[in-house]
């Protein structure tokens, strides 16, 4: 349904595109009367738009060829419906060609053909073929250039998302097992606590079977007593073992707060702590533990030399943990990239008592932070492992910037060469005023000049520059007159005019031979 819906849209687009460029053509062909134009405008219009999604090189060669055929017998000008057809249909060619080198060589081919194309048919000859270059490296190549860049970097874009999509996945994989290690310690943290207790109540109940004063009865029950502690040992034994066939070996929490950071401190590492805690759940204790003992095995691994605050306050109610490392003196270690396991399995610990915990770039250094509440009941997972306040996971963040980065460099992308060629466009203009202005010949000035006067006494009358816009059609032949040399001056006319005159001076064997004032398209 999806795919058909989008169909119909694309051969409505192509439809609008026909109209409009159709439009054009009819339009830049009422004035000038030329059927023939009209006819082959609208054959290169239907032919280019018809082909353009299935063939792109078959229209981009049909608008290519338009360009070629049409400007030759007008001379000078390019009749403006090719320049929209080579706009719409060069973007369009450059976004749906899989490669580039047909788009090269069409245009290429076309440009060599039109080079013996204008010597022999065009009335300017390299004029035409220069002015044909134009317009095609301008209204033909720029576009597309344009629409190949948007195709590529849609195709890298979505090759991106979806490599960031399977390293996502990788990623969250690696986080499940981080999380199955760190219930595996705490497994392992629950035999050694729990297997210890049942074996005291063991011992106590065998010592209370063979004591005296009991009667058969009583000592019937402590041999009860003994055996079920035994086998609660053994199965619990069982239990953590099952456990531990998935798992990575952990090493069990051992020892308090202080004999840790005494042994970091052993170590090397210049650690200020305060440790005030007040009687607490064994399962906060040891995350508690957990969290300090990982974050100054993260300074020792990343921040070697840097200066460690451990903070451990507790309340009725909860336990506060803190371990904030200063910048390293030499900098992080090369290659000391962490792969945020250890921090995985720290928010799962903490996650299981119903905590929160906060690991990040602080002033320089790094800073973890855990709240741990007391008789609180696990955190769901999915809130636990949401990547931010919001949810959205790393990758569809990351996704969500490129887009705009890919926003930003299309607008660029149409922005720059704007900018650009209106620069382009305001320097020639300024140049082209003054050029005109300053060639200006006054017409009392022209009507003074005499057949035959010396060329010393018309210099001084004349403007400093010469035109070169000038009329290519209607200049009558030069007098046949052995070394003849022609000079052009405008005539006052505004550069606004479609029919502007020029004045013609020439000049042989020093003397003022002929003079002309002609028309655009006189006859």
């Amino acid at each position: 349904m999806r795919a058909g819906t989008k169909r119909r849209w694309r051969a409505v687009l192509d439809v609008a595109v026909g109209l409009f460029l159709a439009f054009t053509v009819v339009v830049g062909t009422l004035d000038t009367r030329f059927y023939w134009e009209l006819a082959g405008g609208l054959v290169v219009v239907a032919g280019s738009v018809a082909t353009a999604r299935r063939y792109p090189a078959v229209s981009l060669g049909i608008a290519l060829a338009g360009a070629l055929a049409v400007p030759f017998p007008y001379g000078s000008r390019m009749p403006a419906w090719v320049i929209f057809v080579l706009v719409a249909i060069g973007y369009q060619a450059g976004l749906r060609m899989p490669r580039a080198r047909p788009g090269i060589l069409t245009g290429v081919a076309v440009t060599m053909l039109g080079l013996p194309v204008a010597l022999v048919f065009g009335p300017d000859g390299l004029g035409d073929w220069a002015e044909m270059v134009a317009v095609i490296v301008f209204a033909g190549l720029s576009p597309w250039l344009l629409g190949r860049y948007v195709r590529v970097r849609g195709e890298l874009a979505r090759t991106g998302w979806r490599r960031a999509e399977e390293m996502e996945s990788r990623q969250q994989l690696v986080a499940e097992q981080a999380r199955l290690r760190e219930r595996a310690r705490i497994a392992s943290d629950m035999h050694d606590s729990l297997g210890h207790e049942l074996s005291l109540i063991a011992v106590r109940a065998a010592a209370l079977e063979v004591a005296g004063g009991l009667d058969d009865a009583q000592r019937d029950a402590a041999a009860q007593l003994r055996i079920s502690a035994a086998t609660a040992t053994e199965r619990l034994r069982e239990i953590i073992g099952v456990l531990r066939e998935d798992a990575a070996p952990v090493e069990p929490v051992q020892g308090d707060l202080g004999e840790l950071i005494a042994r970091a401190r052993a170590s090397g590492l210049l650690i200020e702590s305060t440790v005030d805690a007040a009687e607490v759940p064994p399962m906060v204790a040891r995350a508690a533990y957990r969290v300090v003992q990982e974050a100054l095995t993260n300074v020792a691994k990343h921040a070697p030399g840097a200066a460690v605050t451990v903070r451990v306050t507790g309340t009725a109610a909860r336990t506060d943990v803190s371990v904030v490392n200063a910048p390293p003196p030499a900098g992080p270690l090369p290659g000391s990239a962490s792969g945020q396991v250890g921090l995985i399995g720290l928010r799962e610990r903490v996650r299981l008592v119903g905590g929160t915990l906060r690991a990040g770039p602080d002033a320089g250094g790094f800073a973890v932070t855990a709240t741990l509440p007391h008789g609180a009941a696990p955190v769901e997972l999915e809130a636990a492992s949401a990547d931010d306040e919001s949810g959205q996971s790393t990758s569809a963040r990351a996704l969500e910037l490129a887009r705009r980065d890919v926003r930003r460099s299309l607008i660029q992308a149409v922005a720059v060469p704007l900018v650009l060629f209106a620069m382009v466009l305001a320097v020639a203009g300024i140049a082209f005023l003054y050029q005109w202005n300053s060639s200006e010949l006054p017409t009392p000035v022209y009507e003074r000049l005499r057949i035959g006067q010396p060329r010393a006494e018309v210099t001084p009358q004349l403007p400093e520059n010469q035109r070169i816009a000038r009329p290519v059609r209607g200049e009558p032949p030069r007098p046949a007159v052995a070394g003849i040399a022609c000079e052009y001056y405008g005539t006052g006319r505004s550069w606004l005019d479609n029919d502007y005159a020029a004045y013609r001076l020439c000049f042989a064997d020093g003397k003022l031979v002929a003079k002309d004032r002609f028309a655009e398209g006189a006859t």
